[in-house]
């Protein structure tokens, strides 16, 4: 049997995804020569391969399989591309999500949420660190990630100096839905480091409490505490650190850097990053 690129098969399960999260066309009126869904998939590899819109615009010209996957009798040239990223809400990608995760069925015990940060530019650590330079800004993707399948169940994205724990309740909500429950009672448990220690706690809620002046006087935040040493003793909170794992994936396989000059689109980006991580297993 003759094996299917790896590049074929995403093409299709995101034209696919897309056709089923997306209208047609963004409007009657627009010229139709490409379809929305077709150039939401050319996005999403565009993301996938971490390349330009130019590069993207000649491997499409490359890849014939590719763009009879897509539908596609021509080639969208790469400002077609660009202007459909811009087009592109981020509620849409939130209906990717939601459409890929139910058809994949995901119910979890335990999710694990942290974030990551992504450059704004091509500069590598070696140069910082030689030229003596420091990250002036950077964008941040907060996920949650569920412990038994490695997907991306919520995100969240920002400007780096957003702390963690204003992430905490948007991934919660966002991964509640994919998490088990019995007869209308929670039985899973969410798992991140101290900084996301802000406001009030379920007890299914294993995120240690930061310790002020080196002491906990909070009876409720001392039993948090405890709860989390017997989960690490446990082995459960250990399972934190697959979310880490995901981090490390994202940026290795479709690169820690932002490319988008405006805020808005580079906090969208974080996000499609998150994504095609889920399309990619």
């Amino acid at each position: 049997m003759k094996r299917e690129s790896r590049y074929v098969t995403f093409a299709r399960i995101a034209y696919e995804l897309a056709q089923a999260s997306l209208p047609r066309y963004a409007h009657a009126k627009s010229p139709h020569h490409f379809t929305l869904p077709q150039l939401a998939a050319c996005v999403l590899l565009t993301f996938y391969r971490d390349v330009s819109y130019r590069d993207m615009e000649e491997w499409l010209l490359a890849t014939d399989q590719v763009r009879t996957v897509l539908g596609l009798e021509r080639v969208p040239d790469y400002s077609t591309l660009s202007r459909a990223f811009q087009k592109l809400k981020q509620a849409d990608w939130d209906r990717f999500l939601t459409h890929l995760l139910k058809q994949m069925e995901v119910k979890e015990d335990a999710i694990a949420a942290d974030s990551t940060s992504f450059r704004l530019n091509q500069a590598s650590l070696h140069y910082y660190n030689r030229a003596g330079k420091a990250f002036g800004d950077w964008i941040k993707g907060a996920y949650a990630v569920g412990t038994q399948s490695l997907l991306i169940l919520g995100w969240a994205s920002s400007r780096g100096s957003l702390p963690d724990f204003g992430f905490r309740k948007g991934l919660h909500r966002q991964a509640a839905r994919y998490a088990r429950y019995s007869a209308g009672r929670r039985c899973w448990w969410m798992l991140a480091d101290k900084g996301f220690d802000s406001g009030s706690f379920h007890s299914a809620d294993l995120i240690p409490p930061i310790r002020r002046f080196g002491k906990i006087t909070d009876p409720e935040r001392q039993a948090r505490a405890d709860r989390v040493a017997e989960a690490r003793l446990a082995g459960l909170y250990g399972q934190r650190w697959k979310v880490e794992t995901v981090h490390s994936v994202m940026k290795r396989k479709f690169g820690e850097t932002i490319r988008s000059r405006s805020l808005r689109l580079q906090r969208r980006e974080a996000i499609l990053k998150g994504l095609v991580y889920n399309l990619h297993l």
